[in-house]
């Protein structure tokens, strides 16, 4: 009998599952709770939710916002869920986290096509037999150790990261082009790179609200890991005063075009997307608080207006490289009966994490069933965000739901609002034509 795996029972898995059954095609969905826990989990349902109870704004002018639509759209079940379970939060959508992960649960485990069976790949069941198989892994940013290896060999040794430790991106439109300014140091290379110069005062303002900011606090098991692997901004500059100048804020090499001579210091932006939409802070990885970051970064000459589309991190997250590993359907391009799903793919955040279990999941049906393949749009965010894990870049990291990821409208539009609303209508209405194909 022909059937589909499942790897994790998590927001991405059950959704994928979802999809599957939908077309009557038999699902064995592997969870390894209650058997065993990871770090972080403590609840035997699925679904469930160890962060913040919220999936972020319902707006359609914020880009989760549009990425729920597109998936009530499509018949998401757990947007579905969680419009039912939702409590008090203004505009956006949060829930009650037991009710969200317990309606999950009965409603995958009481689906006559979905077998679900409680073991740890890599251990109790190998994982070389599931392959054979077509199989989508969801196992998100706590993938046990054992499966993890397994990963790591059906990927390759370097393809598997054990932590995220990103810097802050931001949009390029709202950089103060009358301070930064593009080029390379001592004038070599291609000029992409965007350089934020600083004065000695302005530095030191910085300087001192950055070593004072509030941090986030990490949970023991991560600590370890992260602070091996490299050093947040911050931590560096508690070292002394003049230790980013001769880091990741040196200025040899450049001139300020204001004023002709070198800059006190420097911070330089690289471009992180391929239309150049995006750029990423050059060494900032950061444990602040996000609101940290968006008031101390902001002091950043030329960055005083800045919309930043992902904030830094860091904290355990085990992810693939998937810009070398997948397709914008998740699917795994060196054995093609593999999909990814979740947050191990470089997607971040709830609805993002669903968003992917629902694309592999239509795909490993339609695979199943010689079916045609569904590449989502670019100009809608579910494949805007498919797109972005999947195409080549030098330095990847996960990546959240913005209006950044989407290719630009025809023409310019100066008034952010009137801009979001004009993309959230295009992609709309090509998530319509999906529907009803």
């Amino acid at each position: 009998m022909k059937y589909i795996n499942v790897i994790g029972a998590g927001l991405a898995g059950c959704e994928a599952a979802y999809q599957i059954a939908k077309h009557k095609i038999p699902v064995k969905l592997y969870e390894m709770k209650p058997i065993k826990f990871s770090p972080a989990h403590s609840n035997s349902n699925f679904a469930e939710i160890v962060c913040s109870n919220s999936f972020k704004s319902n707006s359609l002018t914020n880009a989760c916002g549009l990425l729920k639509e597109e998936l009530r759209m499509l018949d998401s079940l757990l947007i579905k869920t969680a419009d039912k379970v939702n409590v008090p939060a203004g505009q956006a959508l949060a829930v009650d986290r037991d009710r969200f992960a317990e309606e999950i649960t009965k409603q995958i485990k009481e689906n006559p096509y979905i077998e679900v069976i409680n073991a740890e790949i890599g251990r109790d069941i190998s994982f070389d037999e599931l392959i054979n198989h077509i199989t989508i892994i969801a196992t998100g940013p706590l993938t046990s150790d054992a499966l993890s290896e397994e990963i790591k060999k059906l990927t390759g040794g370097d393809n598997l990261a054990f932590y995220d430790a990103a810097a802050p991106i931001l949009e390029k439109d709202s950089i103060d082009f009358n301070i930064a300014f593009l080029g390379d140091r001592y004038g070599k290379g291609d000029s992409s790179y965007i350089n934020l110069p600083m004065k000695k005062e302005e530095y030191e303002v910085f300087y001192n609200e950055l070593i004072n900011a509030e941090v986030v606090t990490l949970h023991d098991f991560e600590k370890r890991e992260i602070f091996e692997g490299c050093m947040p901004i911050e931590v560096m500059a508690k070292r002394g005063e003049k230790t980013l100048r001769f880091g990741p804020l040196k200025p040899v090499g450049f001139t300020d075009p204001r004023t002709e001579k070198r800059p006190y210091a420097i911070v330089q932006l690289r471009q992180d997307n391929h239309e150049g939409t995006l750029y990423n802070m050059v060494g900032f990885q950061t444990n602040l608080k996000f609101g940290e970051q968006k008031r101390v970064f902001s002091l950043i000459p030329g960055l005083n207006n800045a919309e930043f589309v992902k904030y830094g991190v860091m904290h355990r997250n085990t992810y693939i490289n998937s810009p070398e590993l997948l397709d914008a359907t998740y699917n795994f391009k060196k054995q093609n009966n593999i999909y990814f799903a979740g947050q191990i793919t470089g997607v971040e955040g709830y609805v993002e994490s669903i968003a992917s279990g629902m694309v592999a999941g239509i795909n490993a049906a339609n695979k199943l069933q010689n079916k045609n393949i569904i590449v989502f749009p670019k100009e809608t965010v579910i494949g805007a965000l498919a797109d972005y894990i999947s195409s080549p870049k030098e330095y990847f990291s996960p990546m959240n739901a913005n209006f950044g990821i989407l290719p630009e409208l025809p023409e310019k539009i100066k008034d952010k609002q009137e801009r979001y609303e004009k993309l959230a209508k295009r992609a709309l209405d090509k998530i319509k034509n999906e529907a009803n194909t």
